[in-house]
């Protein structure tokens, strides 16, 4: 049995600012992105690492890789129209038969604690369905209903875990019902685990990390050196 996981790294990081996508902005001596690998691959040596990037970054990727000496072993999938498409390309490199389960993260997550990957492929295998979530700490206001109880409320992380055959079948199975549709299945499927409720199947919710943050702006990086300095001390 073998297990997978699908790093998502499409963004353009327009709110970043500036001509270098969020994913190869530099945070502790090194791009975003090889902060995330490695903490996939310091969970596992044996997890497979399937990198999905926009097909015109691929050699800038390279490139980076040779500058900054990066030797984690990964396969490298093209970017689609929209998240979902990504995904779906990243699942095409894994066997239809394959047995083990397979996460989808974000490439901008480069905070995910070895422990919390851990508790989602342990959950996965079995129920078949794990996501980390993290308490709601502010208070939550509706614009036309007022607050809301944030202890009703969960914030969801990555990586999403399912088995390999739910996500595959489950995949499929939005493709049919939306039609094939971009618009569709954008607006419908925001996550890998909306594929896999809309299939019928339940998500277990495991505890995620509070520093495994998603980098979009400028202020992230600030928060990002930060969190790496402490990890040295």
């Amino acid at each position: 049995m073998k297990d997978f996981i699908i790093i998502v790294a499409g963004g353009k990081g327009l709110r970043m600012g500036g001509n270098v996508p969020k994913q190869f902005q530099v945070v502790g001596g090194r791009p975003v992105l090889m902060h995330t690998l490695e903490r996939f691959r310091a969970y596992s040596d044996d997890l497979e690492i399937i990198l999905v990037l926009p097909h015109e970054q691929q050699d800038y990727w390279q490139q980076l890789c040779r500058e900054y000496h990066f030797a984690v072993k990964h396969r490298v999938a093209d970017g689609g129209e929209t998240r979902f498409h990504s995904v779906q390309n990243g699942l095409a490199l894994i066997p239809d038969n394959a047995e083990g389960v397979v996460g989808v993260h974000d490439g901008v997550r480069p905070f995910v604690s070895t422990e919390v990957i851990g508790r989602c492929y342990e959950e996965a295998s079995k129920s078949g369905a794990a996501i980390p979530v993290v308490p709601v700490v502010e208070t939550l206001r509706h614009v036309a209903e007022g607050t809301k109880p944030r202890a009703d409320y969960r914030l969801v992380q990555t990586p999403q875990t399912f088995t390999v055959k739910l996500l595959k079948t489950a995949s499929r199975n939005a493709i049919e019902v939306s039609g094939g549709s971009t618009e569709v299945i954008a607006s419908t499927f925001t996550d890998d685990a909306s594929v896999v409720e809309a299939f019928g199947h339940e998500i277990s919710l495991v505890e995620g990390n509070r520093e495994n943050i998603k980098l979009t702006t400028p202020f992230d990086l600030t928060i990002a050196e930060a969190l790496l300095a402490n990890e040295k001390q």
